[in-house]
């Protein structure tokens, strides 16, 4: 029976792909085997020596401390591409929101509660219409920064809306540039696709590269009146930069989805207080991708969508009787040829295996023919530079 910690409220869909003859589910357990969370900033002092796997119902996973679940050897999980959808259609609404005055149009309408002639208010509007003017997507440029799941659906709905798009990934990978439109014109320079664009999206995750990265050398390559859309993470943009470009008319409008008492009040600087995943769809596809990649870990070792181990997917054997280990080590030499000694030395014979490596950690999956006595568990885990070793059956 596996313990599953739930930190927050998690969907139900998500929940229900754990069977409760095999999984045991609550907020608090003393030695859980598996995390699953949120927003829950979870602290290493949080995390119970028996946790096995992290798994965070979100892409974005700075509340988790990810260096310190690779050094005891704990994959940390995400969901990319499971809210993709539901940040793309608010940022098609942010899109709207800064090309046209709607928001002033309905702050100016709820000024006319007094009104009770509706002639009389029907020939104020038409007059007074016409400081809410604003301008169409179709024909503009969209520079999309980081084309990733969210970014390329982003590029492809501005395509659609007739937009111009731009983008830059110094990181997008070989499958992601095949999923690309060939109508999206790939920029090598992020200075150059910001001065050529009306509207910059940023879909970048937090890295020690990406953060501050919007600051006010990069915002002086603004094109005249361009809006800047942030609904990838808070810390990617250096806020000070941005209220200075806002107040001095260099950046036209900020729309966020991070307010920051920096930032409220400023003229031009559009908040909504971190709603881009808040959909019951989106919370449904995180929960169940969550739920589904922790179970296939705990139950056979397979590793999909984690963000500091390797991807690992070992088959199990048709009507083969084998038994599984999960191994997890320093990625330096030798650890795997050691371990196999032992094997060789108690006659056990390895079945099948995979073994992959990412940055300081390396992985291995051991399917063997008899499950390995106590004893030769212990000589695995006394080797030097293996973090655990699990016995998965």
């Amino acid at each position: 029976m596996y313990k599953v910690l739930t930190l927050n409220q998690i969907s139900v869909k998500g929940l229900d792909r754990l069977p409760r003859d095999n999984y045991e589910i609550a907020s608090e357990f003393s030695t859980p085997d598996a995390v699953l969370l949120r927003s829950h900033k979870l602290k290493p002092e949080d995390i119970p020596a028996s946790v096995l796997g992290i798994g965070r119902a979100g892409a974005g996973y700075n509340n988790i401390p990810v260096e310190h679940c690779t050094d005891q050897g704990i994959p940390v999980f995400n969901t990319p591409g499971a809210n993709a959808n539901a940040v793309k259609e608010l940022i098609v609404s942010a899109l709207t929101l800064g090309s046209r005055g709607i928001l002033e149009g309905i702050d100016y309408v709820d000024t006319l509660s007094d009104m009770t002639d509706g002639a009389e208010m029907s020939k104020l509007l038409e007059k007074e219409k016409k400081r809410f003017k604003g301008n169409e997507l179709a024909g503009k440029t969209l520079g999309v920064i980081g084309l990733g799941a969210i970014g390329s659906m982003v590029a492809d709905t501005a395509l659609s809306l007739g937009m111009q798009v731009a983008g830059y990934d110094p990181a997008l990978s070989v499958d992601a540039a095949w999923r690309l439109s060939s109508d999206i014109k790939k920029v090598d320079n992020i200075a150059s696709l910001v001065s050529r664009s009306d509207y910059i999206t940023l879909h970048l995750p937090v890295l020690d590269a990406t953060r501050g990265m919007i600051n006010s050398d990069l915002l002086s390559n603004l094109k005249e009146g361009a809006i800047l859309l942030n609904f990838a993470r808070e810390e990617i943009v250096d806020t000070p930069s941005v209220v200075e470009a806002l107040e001095s008319g260099r950046l036209a409008k900020y729309i966020a989805d991070f307010p920051s008492p920096s930032l409220i009040g400023v003229r031009g600087a559009v908040l909504t207080p971190h709603i881009g995943a808040s959909t019951d769809e989106a919370e449904e596809n995180c929960a169940v991708m969550a739920a589904n990649q922790l179970k296939d870990f705990l139950e056979n070792g397979n590793i999909k969508n984690s963000v500091n181990f390797p991807p690992l997917n070992l088959e199990r054997t048709p009507g083969c009787e084998s038994v599984r280990l999960s191994i997890s080590n320093r990625n330096v030499p030798k650890i795997l040829g050691s371990i196999l000694s032992i094997f060789a030395d108690e006659n056990i014979n390895v079945v099948d295996m995979l073994n992959k490596s990412r940055d300081e950690i390396a992985y291995n999956l051991i399917d063997v023919d008899a499950a390995p006595p106590e004893n030769v568990l212990q000589q695995m885990r006394a080797i030097e530079g293996v973090v655990n070793v699990r016995l998965i059956g």
